[in-house]
């Protein structure tokens, strides 16, 4: 019968053959079996029980084709909060949660202790507007979506992770300002690849491309939200964005341009890519 150790070695080799990530067999495994990883190191030798292995196996196959682990699964870990996600939401990625720890230090340094609103644009999942709202009580958070579909699934994450959020359905920064809410932090995590960008078909055949494509540049949405930030920020804001590695200096320029006299800081992420922008506005 098949150890552990067997069935991760084979399940790993037919991941790499097919063009994906090897790691995602051991992840499987983990929430298959619930399991941490130093017990699945105890167990390795062990026999695999019959209805794990066929679930395993089943996962596996659908990765094989290209689908993400968090398809499978049905869900994501962010920020330490277990998040659900279909095809409807972009599937939260490590880096964002960089995005998160960002912005609470801000917070910190900005407001600390105080009661502040704020609104995260194209929320997705709603990871990002959860664990804000999860990491600190004084954030009064609204997120919104233009997809019904991601809202939904939002509220869904919302409620299973007992947060107060509240979710609002339109495109980028309009049911903010027909609901005339103002906020003290605006935060987005927008589409931001370049729409004839080439990218794995793991990510363009299983997630949304609602989520993914920001026009010819990338930079469609910032211009959007740039534009139209005087209609929600209050006088003192913070704007923090997640942003691809090569934007920074092209998006440095465009909230210059809208906010000549404001803070400006590209925030690299662990592996040392530029991946964030904040603006400090009379702060």
């Amino acid at each position: 019968m098949a150890s552990y150790r067997q069935v991760l070695r084979e399940a790993k080799e037919r991941l790499y053959a097919a063009g994906q990530g090897e790691q995602a067999a051991q992840l499987l495994m983990l929430e298959l079996a619930n399991l941490e990883a130093h017990n699945l190191y105890m167990e390795y030798d062990e026999e695999v029980p019959q209805d794990l292995l066929e679930a395993f196996e089943a996962g596996i196959r659908r990765m094989e084709q290209g689908e993400p682990l968090g398809h499978v699964l049905g869900f994501e870990w962010f920020y330490g909060y277990r998040f659900k996600v279909n095809s409807d939401v972009l599937i939260p990625r490590p880096e964002t949660e960089e995005l998160v720890a960002n912005i609470l230090a801000a917070y910190d340094e900005c407001f600390d202790g105080q009661d502040v609103d704020v609104i995260d644009v194209g929320t997705g999942s709603g990871a990002i507007a959860i664990a804000l709202r999860k990491e600190e009580a004084h954030l009064q958070v609204t997120a919104s979506d233009i997809s019904e579909q991601a809202v939904a699934v939002a509220r869904k994450n919302a409620a299973d992770n007992a947060a107060d959020v509240t979710f609002l359905t339109g495109d980028m920064l309009e049911p903010f300002i027909e609901a005339g809410i103002r906020c003290d932090i605006l935060v987005s995590n927008p589409p931001y690849i370049p729409v004839h960008e080439q990218m794995e078909h793991s990510v363009v055949d299983f997630e949304p491309h609602v989520a993914l494509f920001g026009g010819e540049d990338g930079l469609k949405f910032y211009r959007e939200i740039f534009a139209n930030a005087h209609r929600v920020i209050k006088e003192k804001a913070i704007l923090a964005f997640e942003m691809g590695y090569d934007q920074g200096e092209r998006l440095r320029a465009l909230a210059k341009e809208h906010f000549p006299d404001a803070r400006v800081e590209i925030i690299k992420d662990l592996s040392g890519k530029n991946r964030m922008l904040f603006v400090y506005h009379n702060l």
